[in-house]
């Protein structure tokens, strides 16, 4: 384990030596052109108690390292940027999937195990590398990079700023942020503003990452995505959507509610289109504000064999109290999407939830948005200006129990499909979840995250775990950032 670390350690220690030097010529050369140079390290210690499985290990702790490291320069009306990650795992536990139907791997230090070749991982690649022309109204970028839906504008209202962030972006594309190797994508997007409108175009392949350490592959795995988002002054904002998806890996297993035997020859491609939109608002009222949510999407296309056709929907609200010291923030909402009653009428209902970051959605990482129906409360606070707190509450059940839990968001690896799915056994009632988190920027460069989640399983749960169908999972995180500009041999 130890020395395949160090390996990918000396790599990335090979790679900023040339990055430097990069850095130093051009800071020579481009009077006037300022280059920057940026560090990202996250460390977190995670610590799960997962479902009981006896005897596979559900209680374990392991941490994860995260190391970005970027050269990015503006050169008028270009820009470029190179980005190199180096992810690491330490002890991810070795004995942690369980034996009985469907209880599979116990928490995300099984998958990172798994997914890595039975091993303890660590690897380095380049995370993104683009170059991006910009007039005064469009940018287009070519290359490898990120990519959120629902980002295509920055509010000027801080409601709506929260709002677009982290309730709508990530549904249904997303970088996996929460992952230790995350998500990019080889292709190109283009961004248009023309005074109150965007439109924002995207097509690109998705590379490994996510839970396997090496992401510098490319996926056979392709989407195509247009928005065009308007706001209306600066308290409300709008965005309808068309997005394709596209995976060619027909030597996999697609999961779904359907017998092994139906899904093992199942080697047809899946497309699937999606077609939705939101609609965000906030209103002044009294001593604070009111807020207000929609998002829906219908999707059609071929999931393998099968037709697909199936939808999803969230409606979401609150009252913030914005002129008092604190600013205290409560919201509730409510989410459906399809499930499948049928799994012999050759049409598959489960809503798919594409490429998504599901941990934005289920900040307990144990579901995701398919076959779900979810209700829920938050309570969000600021009693200084360095502290958020954040506590919510959750009552999930299956939308079909002919269906299965899903778990998962999306391929990141040519081996596996990328969901799995666990059986309903004909049972709806799911969780409940509850949780607090408190994220605290030290001091300029150095931000320090706690989170904790208890869950208590219901009926579909229960089945599967008899011998415990509660979780608990808690992390501290360390976060620092370090940046510097070089401008004609200065730097600042």
């Amino acid at each position: 384990m130890y020395q395949k670390i160090r390996r990918s350690l000396s790599f990335t220690l090979v790679l900023l030596s040339a990055m430097s030097h990069v850095v130093c010529a051009q800071s020579t050369g481009s009077s006037g052109r300022s280059l920057q140079v940026s560090v990202m390290d996250r460390t977190r210690v995670d610590s799960w108690q997962w479902f009981a499985a006896p005897p596979a290990s559900n209680e374990y702790a392991y941490v994860e390292s995260l190391l970005r490291i970027a050269v990015e320069q503006r050169l008028k009306r270009w820009d470029w940027k190179l980005e190199l990650s180096q992810p690491s795992i330490l002890d991810a536990p070795d004995n942690a999937v369980g034996a009985g139907n469907g209880q599979g791997q116990l928490g995300l230090g099984a998958s990172y195990y798994a997914a890595n070749t039975n091993s303890y991982p660590a690897a380095a690649f380049l995370k993104q590398g683009f170059v991006r022309f910009t007039s005064a109204k469009t940018n287009l970028r070519i290359g490898r990079f990120e990519f959120m839906d629902g980002t295509e504008t920055k509010p000027a209202d801080r409601t709506i700023t929260w709002l677009q962030q982290q309730r709508i972006a990530h549904r249904l594309i997303g970088d996996f942020g929460f992952s230790n190797a995350q998500r990019s994508f080889d292709g190109v997007d283009l961004h248009s503003q023309m005074g109150p409108w965007n439109v924002t175009a995207f097509a690109a392949r998705a590379d490994q990452g996510v839970f396997n350490m090496n992401g510098n592959p490319e996926l056979n795995v392709d989407v195509q995505y247009l928005a065009l988002t308007r706001s209306a002054g600066s308290h409300v904002l709008a965005r309808a959507f068309a997005l394709g998806f596209h995976d060619g890996r027909t030597g996999l297993t697609k999961t779904d509610n359907r017998s092994a035997a139906l899904r093992g020859a199942d080697h047809a491609n899946t497309r699937i289109g999606t077609y939705g939109g939101d609609l965000l608002a906030s209103l002044p009222a009294g001593p604070g504000q009111f807020d207000f949510l929609f998002w829906g999407a219908a999707q059609n296309g071929s999931w393998g064999v099968q037709s697909h056709k199936a939808g999803a929907a969230a409606v979401e609200g609150g009252y913030q109290l914005s002129h008092v010291a604190t600013s205290p923030w409560l919201r509730g909402g409510w989410f459906r999407s399809t499930g499948d009653e049928n799994a012999a009428d050759n049409t598959h209902n489960t809503f798919f939830q594409v490429l998504p970051t599901p941990r934005i959605y289920a900040r307990l990482p144990f579901y995701n948005q398919m076959n779900s129906t979810e209700e829920f409360v938050q309570l969000m606070d600021q009693p200084m200006k360095a502290l958020s707190l954040r506590s919510d509450l959750h009552w999930l059940e299956l939308t079909s129990s002919h269906d299965l839990w899903y778990l998962g968001g999306g391929a990141f690896d040519n081996k596996v499909f990328g969901y799995v799915g666990r059986p309903a056994n004909g049972a709806s009632s799911f969780a409940s979840v509850a949780d607090v988190s408190a994220d605290w920027h030290a001091v300029k460069a150095l931000d320090l995250n706690f989170y904790y989640a208890f869950a208590q399983g219901k009926s579909v749960i229960g089945a599967i775990y008899p011998s415990g169908k509660n979780m608990q999972y808690g992390y501290v995180e360390c976060v620092y950032h370090w940046s510097r500009i070089h401008t004609g041999g200065k730097t600042k």
